[in-house]
């Protein structure tokens, strides 16, 4: 069967400190203003710590920490978006952004949406940068941002 992709996508941009982080919004599970935060150890300082959300557990992640984009989200931050992962493991079936705000919704089509190459190595935990509108956006690398998560359970290998 051939299915035509899409035409229009629903995304959203998410505030995370200086950056505007570009997501499909069917990822996104709930925005809630930020928990109280249980702190972990011996994390790399991108995960925060955890949060509850509807009765578990949820890493906690500052992306602009994670690309080296400072850290004032942590310090200015009053929302915690909670995703989808889109791995498919189990031990892992959401975790949450940091951002300084709520996301704003957009649809974009393939003319609304302009890769932007500078031609620099993009950081771990980065897929891609376009303008949208006219914000640059990042479009952040979800499958490696949870390969990294799930190294920081405590059943995983090499944890």
């Amino acid at each position: 069967m051939n299915e035509a992709l899409p035409r229009e996508v629903r995304c959203v941009l998410i505030p995370a400190g200086s950056l505007r982080l570009l997501l499909p919004n069917s990822l996104i599970a709930e925005v809630i203003a930020q928990p109280p935060v249980e702190p972990v150890g011996g994390k790399p300082k991108w995960v925060l710590g955890s949060v509850k959300w509807r009765g578990q557990q949820v890493p906690l992640v500052s992306f602009t920490r994670l690309v080296g984009a400072g850290d004032r989200d942590a310090t200015l931050s009053i929302r915690v978006a909670v995703l989808r992962t889109v791995g498919g493991d189990p031990r892992l079936p959401f975790f949450a952004l940091i951002t300084q705000g709520f996301p704003r919704l957009t649809t974009l089509n393939p003319d609304l949406l302009i890769p932007v190459d500078d031609g620099k190595r993009l950081p771990d935990g980065e897929r891609a940068r376009a303008l949208v509108g006219d914000d640059i956006a990042v479009i952040p690398d979800l499958e490696w941002i949870e390969a990294a998560l799930l190294t920081q359970l405590p059943d995983a290998p090499g944890s």
